[in-house]
């Protein structure tokens, strides 16, 4: 949830995790997993944290709840959706609308927004955001994976390497 009185002069932040994006971009690219420790130590410390969400398709394993929690212990609000098996074989599971309605209803309320995704879909969102909330917006990414739209939109890139890796 968003809070909108502002509490302090701190920076006010919203953090969104594209979960399965950056699980697959950063196990395709590195092998690896992404550190959310790190990220939250990167992106969290010395801001208020206005809202912190990472948003995950639920398919009951109980590895993957495991995982969950730990998201929940480090901050994060863990937006679930259930994992759709269609009967052609093909899978369903995104958030994008999601992550869409809750930026932009996050980015009157902060000063910057960041979004770990590199999902070029989310670049038309970035611009909208920027244009008419003036909010700050970085973009965390695995930078080969990540649309070149959604960098160009972006105030800053970070890409995931180095400390943002397990």
């Amino acid at each position: 949830m968003v809070t909108a009185p502002r509490e302090s002069s701190k920076e006010r932040v919203a953090l969104l995790v594209d979960v399965q994006n950056v699980y697959y971009t950063t196990r395709q690219a590195f092998g690896r997993h992404f550190n959310y420790h790190a990220f939250w130590a990167r992106f969290a410390t010395d801001c208020e944290v206005r809202l912190a969400n990472a948003y995950a398709i639920d398919r009951g394993d109980p590895r993957q709840r495991q995982f969950q929690d730990i998201l929940r212990g480090i901050g994060f609000e863990v937006k679930l959706k259930p994992y759709i098996q269609r009967s052609d074989g093909s899978a369903k599971g995104d958030w994008d609308v999601g992550i869409a309605l809750d930026a932009m209803e996050a980015a009157p309320l902060v000063d910057r927004v960041v979004l770990v995704s590199g999902d070029g879909d989310f670049d038309l969102l970035v611009e909208r955001m920027r244009e008419r909330h003036g909010v700050t917006v970085d973009v965390v990414g695995v930078e080969r994976l990540t649309a070149d739209s959604l960098i160009r939109a972006a105030n800053r890139f970070v890409p995931i390497a180095g400390g943002l890796l397990l």
